[in-house]
């Protein structure tokens, strides 16, 4: 129970940082591919990597 819930708002995270991705980062599009696959790719890893560390650097 405690790991589908866990599994599912790793997910929720993934798809908020990827949306936030594509509507507020400056840069390119390809930037932004790379970006989003890394974040879905290592889903906590990569969402917490994203918003305390690159959230407002890109």
């Amino acid at each position: 129970m405690w790991g589908t819930i866990l599994y599912v708002l790793g997910i929720v995270c993934a798809v908020w940082c990827v949306y936030d991705i594509f509507t507020t980062a400056k840069c390119g599009l390809l930037g932004k591919i790379i970006a989003s696959i890394l974040v879905l790719a290592f889903s906590w890893i990569g969402f917490a990597i994203y918003y305390f560390l690159v959230r407002g650097k890109i």
